[in-house]
């Protein structure tokens, strides 16, 4: 490994999904940082669909949790910051700029829904694993949902269509106590690795 003991450990090793914070606020810059970092992931054909919608004000999260699964509901007030990551199905109309590698690329998503669609929502879940990572790696703590009502949730937030909302995560530091579950068994290699 290239990266060292501390910079794996931070990202990966020591850290857990997040259940309890500190009231610190998450700052616009902090998320710009991470923007700026994780926004080199690579996706297909440099698509980038996820889209991010941060939710400060009470209003708001009132609104996200009316569409939280009720294990969930909860866990909404918990963070000082909560961002909503969703999948632009249409992403394909930023692929002139994107990809100018294959200038039929726009047309071809045009005439496959299905295959946009998709397309859409595998990588803006890629790209949410990004995120997650890159939260880690400004030293903020990440509690991602998937628990929620995503067709509610994405005519809630995204009225104009188009988006369609693939996960939910709170965002702060962690507090002390009780911020996380005990680390839990990971699948070892021979177990998820096959070789033909």
């Amino acid at each position: 490994m290239l990266l060292s003991q501390d910079a794996q450990d931070l990202l990966f090793r020591e850290a857990h999904t997040t259940y309890g914070f500190t009231g610190e606020p998450v700052t616009d810059d902090e998320i710009r940082a991470v923007h700026d970092l994780v926004k080199y992931g690579p996706t297909a054909m440099n698509g980038q669909p996820l889209r991010v919608l941060l939710v400060r004000s009470d209003e708001a999260r009132e609104r996200l949790t009316a569409h939280m699964a009720p294990g969930n509901k909860p866990k909404i007030g918990k963070a000082p910051l909560v961002a909503i990551l969703a999948a632009d199905l249409d992403f394909h109309h930023e692929l002139p700029r994107l990809f100018p590698a294959n200038p039929n690329a726009r047309d071809g998503f045009e005439r496959d829904e299905a295959g946009r669609v998709a397309s859409a929502k595998f990588n803006a879940g890629l790209q949410t694993a990004y995120f997650i990572v890159g939260l880690r790696a400004a030293g903020l703590a990440a509690g991602p949902m998937g628990g929620f009502d995503a067709d509610g949730l994405s005519k809630e937030f995204f009225p104009q269509g188009g988006h369609h909302a693939v996960a939910v995560v709170n965002i702060g530091r962690h507090a002390e106590s009780d911020s996380h579950y005990p680390r839990q068994h990971r699948l070892s290699y021979d177990e998820v690795v096959t070789v033909v």
